[in-house]
């Protein structure tokens, strides 16, 4: 069911992870914070039980800076963007950075499963989530299933809370493959008619600008090299003005396009020196960097420490 947003929409907010897990703690300090030190290198993922961690009262409309996928059993609203999406028994629910959102819950106690994580998490090396389902889940952010794909979801997402809870070295490697299940049965039943889209001009024009910027990677060899690699870049290849598109992509996510693309090419590059013996010109030249003193300046301006200290 769809509906018109007359409340949530009025005041938007910006939640972070460290946010998320102050408020979670003031309910229940049992639940220790996590180290979150490591954000900018492996990135960070958690899953939870809705019954054990959710409340009745209403979230706030904020854009959070994490993913989340949510198994909702029992009923609530989603009040997305400038509208609502009513949930009755069971759906998965998408979010992502860009779009702010509020949850309410209509049932007398929530019930389910969510799982989040950062952006570094789903860009690992050999992962394509994000390509696969994350930007389309934008047009379809709650997906009704069915009662048998209910406890398919239901034990994918007891085996994550397992693996947390375990001690095996590569676990956050499985638990990529399990975020990459639940896409997968996501899949299955996204209709071929969406139950809600963005028909803003900024968000469809925002969309296409993080589809061309995602399209870019991950680099695969020394011979790859960013074609796109300036506000100017994109702007010209999406046949915009460039302060038509920086304006829209402003208004969408609360960053700048030059923000996206300096932490998409960041992302990259800490990949590239952790899972690569590339030397660091190497590097440097397929991110686009005419000379490796400028991706130095880059990267210790973006994470605080040189190339060459970072891999060390």
């Amino acid at each position: 069911m769809l509906v018109r947003n007359q409340e949530f929409n009025t005041l938007t907010k910006n939640e972070t992870l460290e946010d998320f897990y102050n408020n979670l703690t003031i309910r229940l300090p049992e639940i220790p914070m996590p180290n979150l030190g490591l954000i900018n290198d492996i990135g960070h993922f958690n899953v939870f039980n809705r019954s054990i961690v959710c409340t009745n009262m209403p979230s706030a409309f904020s854009r959070r800076d994490f993913y989340k996928i949510s198994l909702i059993i029992g009923d609530g609203i989603l009040h997305y963007s400038d509208k609502q999406i009513q949930i009755n028994g069971r759906a998965l629910l998408f979010t992502n950075p860009n779009v702010p959102y509020a949850w309410e819950s209509t049932s007398p106690k929530p019930n389910g499963y969510f799982c989040l994580f950062t952006e570094n998490f789903i860009h690992q090396r050999n992962e394509s989530l994000r390509e696969s389902l994350l930007w389309k889940i934008n047009k379809s952010p709650v997906i009704h299933i069915s009662e048998s794909q209910e406890e398919t979801l239901k034990d994918i997402f007891s085996k994550m809370i397992k693996e947390m809870d375990g001690d095996y070295i590569h676990k956050y490697d499985l638990l990529r493959n399990y975020v990459q299940l639940i896409a997968h049965e996501a899949l299955k039943v996204l209709p071929k008619g969406n139950i809600f889209k963005l028909n803003n001009a900024s968000a469809r024009l925002t969309a296409q600008f993080i589809e061309l910027l995602e399209r870019q990677f991950p680099i695969g060899s020394t011979e790859h090299v960013l074609e796109l690699k300036t506000a100017n870049d994109f702007a010209s290849r999406l046949l915009v003005h460039v302060n038509h598109l920086n304006h829209a992509v402003k208004e969408v996510t609360g960053k700048t396009t030059s923000e996206h693309i300096a932490k998409r090419i960041t992302t990259e590059a800490v990949a590239l020196l952790k899972h690569t013996e590339w030397n660091i010109a190497q590097i440097a030249y397929c991110l686009g960097f005419e000379y490796p003193a400028n991706f130095n300046i880059f990267f210790k301006r973006q994470m605080g420490s040189t190339p060459k200290s970072f891999r060390n």
